[in-house]
């Protein structure tokens, strides 16, 4: 069953200045959701940069209703000060806004991603810090419904695709006044 159309569900958390940010702070926005953790020594730093790259471009299209929110995997580790100091380690751009969130439990991040990205969210090995979860970024209009997704990362024949994204991104906040 396809879960494009669906309606995300609501959520509290808390971002990377520790201000509470809810699903209700997305209306009338388009927003790109990622899944990520300041730890992870694989995928979540090529996706951070792709994204941060993709700040940059929507920038320069001089798009202002779009925002970019990055649920942590990792709540116990990702706290408010843990994800502003992993923020200065790339170079976004200033106008576009981008949400860092935590503070919530683990279970409920890996309920909310597969209910809602239908995304699998898996805790570590034994001896590992290394979380599991989906590399997808998701589109998602200015009433919470999930449009489309994105391969995040480079991996193979795959690669990210940040025209296109900017591109959809364009088509979908012309339409808002």
């Amino acid at each position: 069953m396809s879960y494009y159309g669906n309606a995300l569900n609501d959520f509290e958390a808390v971002n990377q200045h520790n201000e509470t940010f809810t699903s209700d702070d997305m209306d009338g926005k388009v927003w790109l959701a990622n899944l990520i953790f300041t730890e992870c020594v694989t995928v979540c730093p090529p996706m951070t940069q792709n994204m941060t790259e993709l700040t940059q471009e929507l920038a320069e299209e001089h798009l202002e209703d779009v925002g970019i929110i990055s649920f942590s995997v990792d709540p116990d580790t990702d706290t408010p000060e843990v994800l502003s100091e992993y923020m200065s380690w790339y170079n976004p751009a200033d106008n576009i806004e981008w949400q860092l969130v935590t503070g919530y439990e683990f279970e409920y991040l890996r309920d909310y991603a597969l209910n809602n990205f239908k995304s699998i969210v898996k805790l570590p090995q034994d001896g590992s810090n290394q979380v599991l979860h989906g590399t997808a970024i998701y589109l998602i209009d200015e009433t919470g419904t999930l449009i489309k997704d994105y391969i995040g990362v480079d991996a193979g024949d795959n690669t990210f695709e940040t025209e296109e994204i900017v591109k959809d991104v364009k088509t979908m906040t012309s339409n808002l006044d």
